[in-house]
């Protein structure tokens, strides 16, 4: 029985699919229906947090919309994400960023990587 969830399982994941982390500020291609018509949306902002594995595994950006807070939670391997595009490496310690959701402005910045 494991073996063929399995197999399920792998056939629905994405091939490509980019090297990021939590801390990164990224841009995110999502496609949106609206009636008959389909486009494609840009959502950019840092990780705060990855979750689970596999074609289950679920990402959430954080971005700051004229003063307000904004996330949204992704599953990775999702037809509805086209690409995901990192523009910034962050430099954090934790795994999870909810600290972030305290702070406003500058101070919810995250520190760039440096190599």
């Amino acid at each position: 029985m494991n073996d063929i969830i399995k197999s399920i399982e792998d056939a629905q994941m994405k091939a490509e699919v980019p090297e990021f982390a939590v801390g990164d500020t990224v841009k995110v291609y999502a496609k949106i229906k609206e009636g008959n018509r389909e486009r494609t949306q840009v959502f950019a902002g840092t990780v705060i947090k990855r979750q689970n594995g596999g074609c289950r595994e679920t990402f959430t950006v954080r971005k700051s919309s004229s003063g307000v807070g904004v996330e949204k939670t992704w599953p990775l391997h999702s037809p509805t994400v086209e690409k995901i595009e990192v523009t910034r490496r962050g430099k954090v310690r934790r795994a999870k960023l909810f600290y972030l959701r305290d702070r406003i402005g500058k101070k919810a910045k995250v520190k760039e990587l440096v190599k």
